[in-house]
């Protein structure tokens, strides 16, 4: 009995020898989401197709405008405050809640919803009538005056 021992003993010996000579192999890796093995340059491709649509609308506007002048800075306008919002926002998200930058961040996002909200709100009035324009500008001040108070004057503990 004491020699099936030893030799039991022996082998898990010879065993152990053999997993020092040779590590076991690394942990698999774990699964990367769809959404993150599908990125371009740091962007996902839903983000990187939404911006070519909105260039390739953007273009087609211009082109359909016929030169007038107002059509043109309109969509211009339009297109550079939207990537302008888009690449601010992004940086706010990546911004530690304690930094300072956080807050200049938050400024030139509402900044931007602002004149994009009054630049629309603009061309929708054109074409209605006064009572209308009215209640277009009425509901375009809610929603800035509503943005500022969100974002500056409440405060984080009445977030939560």
């Amino acid at each position: 009995m004491s020699s099936k021992i030893a030799l039991l003993v022996k082998s898990m010996e010879q065993g152990q020898a053999q997993v020092e000579q040779h590590p076991p192999p690394p942990p698999p890796l774990p699964p990367q989401s769809p959404a993150a093995e599908q990125q371009w340059m740091g962007f996902s491709l839903l983000t990187v197709a939404g911006f070519a649509f909105l260039t390739f609308n953007s273009v087609m506007a211009v082109r359909r405008s016929a030169g007038d002048l107002a059509t043109i800075s309109f969509v211009g306008f339009s297109y550079v405050d939207l990537v302008s919002l888009f690449y601010c926002l992004r940086l706010f998200e990546k911004t530690p809640a304690e930094s300072p930058r956080r807050h200049r961040i938050k400024t030139a996002v509402w900044l931007l919803t602002t004149m994009l909200t009054a630049v629309f709100s603009y061309k929708v009035a054109a074409i209605m009538p006064f009572p209308a324009q009215v209640l277009v500008w009425a509901m375009a001040g809610a929603t800035v005056v509503g943005g500022f108070y969100g974002f500056f004057l409440r405060s984080d503990d009445q977030k939560a």
